[in-house]
Formats: C-alpha cells, structure tokens, sequence
C-alpha cells in the first residue's frame, strides 16, 4: 500500500507532504491546550480505573504466578513501545492527525480511513459499556452492604449508572474541560485501590494457605487462558491515542511521550499493586470484582465502592470523547457549552448513547467476556497490528531491514493472537449466555 492522501469534509484539502507548516483538521473541541502532565493523568485513569479491581479474577487466575506477572510486564512495555510508534506519527506529512482514522486514512487511503473509524468505535463502545457495568456493580455492592433484600438487582443499578454517566457527558462539553476532574478521578482510584490493598493484605495475613493453582478442566483452562491474553492489553490502551494527543500542547510528539513514560511508570504502580496483592490474598478465588472478596468494616468497603463508581463516571467520559467530538464537529457545535441549543444537543446525542449504552449493559453484563471480546475484535488491531504497519508505511525509507523484520514479526504475531482471542472471547460469551440469562443479577 502505497502513502497517500485523502479528502474528507472535516478536514482542509491535502497538501505537499515537503510542506513545513502543520495543519490542524477543524474540531468543535479543544486542540492543544493541555499540559504533557494533565494527559499524562488522563492516560493513567484507564490504566488505574475500577477495571484494575478485576485484573487479580481475570488475569492472574487464568495465568497463574509466573505468566500472569510476565505477562503483565511484557504487555506493559510492547504497549509503550506500540503507543510511542502511534505518537511520532501525529504530525506525518505536514499535518496533524487529531483522531485515529485520519492517520489511518492519510496514510493508506479511504478504505482504510472508514475501517479504523468501524473498528475504533466498536472499541470505545465495547469500553463504555465495560465502565456502566463496572457502575452498577459498585452501585449494587454499595448496596448490598446495607440492604441484601434482593429488591434491587444489577440492571436497576446499571440504570442508575448510565443516568449519572448522562448527567456528567452533559456538564462536561470535551475533554479538556475535565481538568479538576481528573484530579478527582486520580484521588477516587487512589481511594478503591488503597483500601482494597490494605483489606486484601489483612485477609491474606489472616487466611490459611491459598489455592493459586488453576481452575477448570484442561480445554477450559485453554480458553481461558487465551482470553486473559486479550485482557493483558486491555489493561494498558485506549484505542484512542491520536485523540488524547490532540489535547496535548506543543513540541506535540515530545509531550506526548513524556506523558507515555509518566502512563508507563508511575501510572502502572497502583494497578499492579492491587493486582498481585489481591491474588496473593484470595488465589484462585479471586474475583473479577476484588471489592467482592474483602472483609473488613462496612463503612470503609463503602467507601471504595462508590469511589469505583464515581471514577467509572469518569473513565467513561475520557473513552467516549472520540464519539463527542465527532458529533459536535459535524453538527456544528460551537459557541458556549452553556448556551441552550448546545446544551439541548448533549440532552439528547449523549443522553441516547449512553441510553443505548446502559440498555446492552443491562442485557449481557458478563464483564470479563465484555474485556476479552474488546481486546480480541479492536485493542489488538488498533494498538499493535497498525501501529506497526503504519510505521512501516511511513518511514519505509528510513527503516533497516532488520527493522523492518521486526515490525513485521510483530504484526503476524498479533494479528495471531487477535485471531486466537476473539475465538475463545466469543467461546466464553456463549458458554456464560447458556449459564445466566438475559438482565441477570450478577
């Protein structure tokens, strides 16, 4: 595939790639205006949202000691690897690429562009609804801590998740408005990590020895295993990078990767933490909700839930931004975030997506199946398997053989493993649809 260019009516004509100056797209959201620091923080809310408490039930027990830590390293550093290929490329060819279907298009054409759009969006989507799962179930164990009548069950608190998720899409306009937000989500994420820690180390003093061997018979360890390959990367990408480092102010690349080191060091220690903490306390009986597992006083374990919940609000936002922005900017958006036809807008565009989003959560709320379907069908694509080729596109010239080798290895060996993971995430989907119903109130 050769590089080429592409027209598209949200952005100006292309031009010379010798060009020096770099055009930025139109967007009804803000573009550079943030700090490497404040996008740093938003990269470190996915890592460190309420999915980290699940990383312990749906990685480690399907992994075991030795692969699951492995595992989790190695997808660490292939992730910052991946995501600093996608970064040195915002500026490819004279132009800003604010969104990720604009590299994509810019660089193989119109085909591309519209696939990488399909693909992306079902990523995010696939997300969203992780995170009004995620929602719910802190809701309803907030609950159950004070109220295990069985009058309420999890579709009732999704429901209630996904009007709050409304709530706050409608009072923030884009993402760089989140600001003092963000220091919100760090101290909520703080808040759930630090107590499941420190209960999960109290019950792992007190407990006898653990069972870490591996559940299940031999094929469905095997599926297993193949899905919490799928949620290695889930746990570290967005699928959203080139919108995130559109927020970014200038030198654009350099900041961007200043942000990714940040997301890759500092960013990934309370994720980890609680990860292996919550295995080494509960075994193989670890929950893919690990405030399910802990003891302790109620008032505490209440307050971690609801730190879950009101991060989950959040994370959500920051995931569904790209779909924000997209609506904004080709409805015309503009002026006041205050002013009432914008405001009408966010009511019923945002309203209806996460209306729709909370819907399918209600319906199949299988969490774990919700992550490995996600990294299978569009985290690994997105993440691993273009990056690379694109690089390979753009800088062909520039690359070594060896080089290039290795980016092709890369390519073949997650596209593989894509292939593999979406297998055993639909195997997993069908075995879990035959086991709870429909609504189910898990």
């Amino acid at each position: 595939m050769s590089t080429t260019s592409f027209d598209h009516p949200l952005l100006p004509n292309v031009h010379n790639h010798e060009k020096l100056a770099i055009d930025s797209p139109n967007s009804a959201h803000q573009i550079s205006n943030d700090s490497w620091f404040q996008v740093g923080i938003v990269l470190g809310t996915g890592v460190n949202s309420a999915f980290a408490l699940g990383y312990a039930g749906i990685i480690m027990v399907p992994l075991g000691w030795v692969s699951g830590v492995v595992g989790l390293v190695l997808a660490s550093a292939i992730s910052l690897y991946a995501s600093t290929l996608i970064a040195k490329l915002h500026e490819y060819g004279g132009r800003r690429h604010i969104r990720y279907r604009d590299l994509a298009g810019f660089i193989y054409g119109q085909t591309a562009y519209s696939l990488v759009w399909a693909l992306q969006y079902a990523n995010l989507f696939l997300i969203n609804t992780g995170f009004v799962i995620l929602g719910g179930r802190a809701l309803k164990a907030f609950y159950v801590l004070f109220r295990d009548d069985h009058q309420m069950k999890l579709p009732h608190f999704i429901a209630l998740a996904g009007f709050a998720c409304v709530l706050f899409a409608i009072a923030i306009p884009h993402l760089s408005a989140l600001r003092v937000w963000l220091g919100f989500s760090t101290f909520f994420s703080l808040v759930y990590i630090c107590i499941a820690i420190a209960l999960s180390l109290k019950d792992g003093l007190e407990a006898p020895p653990r069972d870490y061997s591996i559940p299940g018979t031999k094929n469905s360890r095997t599926w297993a295993t193949i899905g919490a390959a799928a949620n290695l990367v889930f746990a570290y990408n967005t699928g959203m990078l080139p919108e995130i480092q559109a927020t970014v102010r200038k030198p654009v690349v350099n900041n961007m990767i200043k942000a990714l080191n940040f997301q890759f060091t500092l960013g990934v220690v309370p994720m980890h933490a609680v990860t292996y903490i919550g295995y080494w306390a509960y075994g193989s009986g670890a929950s893919s909700y690990l405030l399910n597992n802990v003891s302790g006083p109620i008032w505490l374990k209440g307050m971690a839930n609801i730190a879950a919940f009101l991060q989950a609000i959040i994370a959500l936002h920051i995931f569904a931004s790209p779909t924000y922005e997209f609506l904004d900017t080709k409805y015309g958006v503009k002026g006041s975030a205050l002013a009432c036809k914008n405001l009408a807008f966010r009511i019923i565009v945002r309203g209806g997506y996460i209306a729709i989003t909370a819907f399918l959560s209600s319906l199949l709320p299988f969490l774990g199946d919700f992550m490995s379907l996600t990294g299978a069908i569009s985290t690994f694509p997105l993440t691993f398997i273009l990056p690379n080729h694109m690089y390979i596109v753009a800088k062909r010239k520039k690359l070594s053989l060896l080089q290039q080798s290795w980016h092709w290895l890369n390519i073949f060996f997650f596209s593989c493993i894509a292939v593999a993971a979406l297998v055993a995430a639909l195997k997993l989907i069908t075995i879990d649809s035959k086991t709870y119903h429909v609504f189910a109130d898990l």
